[in-house]
């Protein structure tokens, strides 16, 4: 070969060689970046992360975007309703703590089990049974990573100093049972608990049980972190029992905070998705809102209170952002019921002493917590998931948190959703805006004291007199009362004054029928 044809030869291949070159490590590069994204959480293939935040005793009008005359800043939840969908006719399936924390896991009304009314009190046994299909069970047979961060109160299995568990026989839900206060003194703080999140499915769980009943110290899976030993003074709030020496109820909120911003920091790594059930404990009792968010409001302890909740749920979205998993995470904000609306007195205050602020947790609805009326179990329900749902998206599908599990679970394809869940419906494509037909044409309520309520379109029927719970009626509303129940309009009467019970017998029949339907058959969902 002479001397120019090989020159020729190398103007040829020598270009094509480093264009091969630069191509190779350009997908090299391209490669690297996709695979960056995918480890911070935006692989498009991976099934959503799901976080529930679940606010204690928030009412529907505490949040400025519910509420336009609230004293409480909540810029934080604004934003997630102006990045999400909101509903305005969302329902707890009770208007107090345990039940509607067992509905929301089970999609299944706590009625259905033994506890008829009110709530666990401390050192009750588990409500979950031990066969009970949960969300966390669910999502686990999906592939999730699963934790519980927060308030509890479903109850554990306490080890006996001799063998056994001290409650194994105990009747749930017994207020007034003799010695319960006692009950301590023969549980073995030192060993594993029974029952718990673990049981129910969770992979982790961090919290304190329930703010206001001993033993006063953080849990971490099934032991306790600290064991208590001292009986908690009366200058503490709460009930009488031991806690740790140093327990500070203030730092209660911050904590749980700080361990579920870890927890989601630390999945950003992670193919796997993960499941959050972020249980706050405010702005339940005790009122104990820290330093910084002291005098934030203009509704007192309690506004302030509400103000940190906001700050909880900006902090979760922040974490979100800087570990790249906002956009695939499903993010639920919502409450366990209505608001008592203490004003924060000593950590607590008289029902419905928060008012004197001019702000009303329940507006515009009649009741508070533990009542049947609107005010008891109608909450704030906002739903963000960049990926998925578009911003500023505002309905009035009637929805019941018993529903999360039947939608989580269409969501993430479980084969099983249609053997489970008896009181739950699915609303992914409501979520995904691709239907505006109603899911649900009817919904039952219940009460602390165990009275039933049933809604079907605007009509809203309550089986019995008064507000079922701790809301008097004034002497000057109801007049034309019956004392069989409660008829309402709620399209028309939002606020439950004029009862209508007597005028349509007809609405009554069908819809106490249907509530009967309900009881007897042991579903409401088809």
């Amino acid at each position: 070969m002479d001397k120019d044809q090989n020159n020729k030869e190398q103007k040829v291949i020598f270009p094509f060689i480093r264009s091969a070159i630069i191509k190779f490590f350009i997908v090299i590069l391209v490669c690297g970046f996709i695979s960056c994204k995918n480890k911070a959480g935006e692989n498009s293939s991976k099934k959503p992360n799901i976080i529930v935040i679940l606010a204690d005793d928030l009412g529907y009008g505490d949040t400025e975007v519910y509420n336009d005359q609230s004293k409480i800043p909540t810029p934080n939840i604004n934003a997630l309703a102006v990045n999400g969908i909101r509903f305005t006719d969302a329902h707890t399936p009770s208007s107090v703590c345990t039940p509607t924390r067992y509905g929301l896991l089970t999609g299944r009304y706590a009625w259905r089990t033994e506890l008829k009314k009110s709530v666990l009190w401390a050192w009750d046994r588990p409500l979950i049974e031990n066969d009970r299909e949960t969300m966390p069970k669910m999502l686990k047979k999906n592939g999730y990573q699963t934790a519980c961060i927060g308030k509890w109160h479903l109850g554990w299995r306490w080890p006996s100093k001799n063998e056994g568990y001290v409650n194994d026989t105990m009747a749930i839900g017994d207020y007034g049972l003799k010695g319960r206060n006692d009950l301590w003194k023969d549980i073995d703080f030192a060993q594993p608990l029974g029952g718990g999140p673990l049981e129910a499915g969770f992979d982790y769980y961090f919290g304190d049980d329930v703010p206001n009943f001993p033993p006063y110290t953080f849990f971490e899976n099934n032991s306790l972190m600290a064991i208590p030993d001292i009986i908690k003074p009366d200058t503490v709030y709460g009930g009488p029992g031991p806690m740790a020496k140093g327990w500070d109820l203030t730092q209660v909120m911050p904590r749980i905070t700080k361990k579920s911003v870890e927890y989601i920091e630390s999945q950003g790594e992670n193919d796997q998705p993960f499941f959050l059930y972020f249980a706050l404990t405010a702005p339940h009792t005790p009122i104990a809102p820290t330093a910084q968010f002291i005098g934030k409001s203009k509704a007192g302890r309690y506004g302030d209170f509400v103000y940190e909740v906001d700050w909880a749920v900006g902090q979760i979205v922040d974490a979100l952002k800087r570990s790249g998993q906002l956009d695939n995470t499903i993010l639920v904000f919502t409450s366990d019921n209505g608001s008592p609306q203490r004003d924060g007195t000593n950590m607590g205050g008289t029902v419905g002493s928060v008012k004197k602020y001019d702000h009303d947790p329940s507006r515009p609805f009649r009741g508070l917590k533990s009542d049947i009326w609107e005010g008891g179990h109608r909450v704030p329900f906002i739903v963000s998931w960049p990926k998925q749902i578009g911003k500023g998206k505002v309905t009035d599908q009637l929805l019941g948190l018993t529903d999360l599990m039947a939608t989580f679970a269409s969501i993430v394809g479980n084969s099983e959703k249609d053997k489970h869940y008896e009181d739950s419906m699915d609303f992914g494509k409501v979520l995904l805006g691709n239907s505006l037909e109603p899911v649900r044409k009817d919904i039952v309520h219940h009460s602390i004291n165990g009275m039933f309520s049933i809604r079907k379109g605007a009509w809203k029927l309550i089986l019995g007199q008064g507000s079922g719970g701790w809301s008097k009626t004034p002497e000057n509303e109801d007049s034309n009362e019956s004392p069989l129940g409660q008829l309402y309009n709620i399209k028309e009467d939002q606020e439950e004054k004029i009862n209508l019970y007597e005028q349509y017998p007809e609405i009554v029949i069908e819809l106490t029928s249907r509530l009967n339907l309900y009881k007897e058959q042991g579903y409401s969902n088809h």
